[in-house]
């Protein structure tokens, strides 16, 4: 299985998310990626699982999925897709 990315650290900070990916500290406002997060509990919200593939997470109390490139802002196109198949 391909590996997408190296997710370490997750934790919470104020109104923050930080986490390391591909060995980088990364920080990003809850409100702005996740209405469910924002809304849910410090136990909601310390309840994740990190796919195996470093593809995403998912927090399943509040039933909530992240796709590490959508944080990043990362987009695929389906030529490159195509050429690495």
């Amino acid at each position: 299985m391909k590996g997408y990315h190296d997710i370490k650290n997750l934790r919470f900070y104020g109104e923050h998310i930080l986490l390391t990916i591909d060995g980088q500290e990364k920080k990003f406002r809850i409100k702005e990626i996740s209405p469910a997060l924002e809304k849910a509990s410090q136990h909601e919200r310390n309840v994740y699982e990190i796919s195996p593939s470093g593809y995403g997470i998912h927090w399943p109390l509040i039933d909530e999925d992240i796709s590490i490139d959508g944080l990043l802002g990362l987009v695929h196109s389906r030529e490159s897709k195509r050429k690495s198949a």
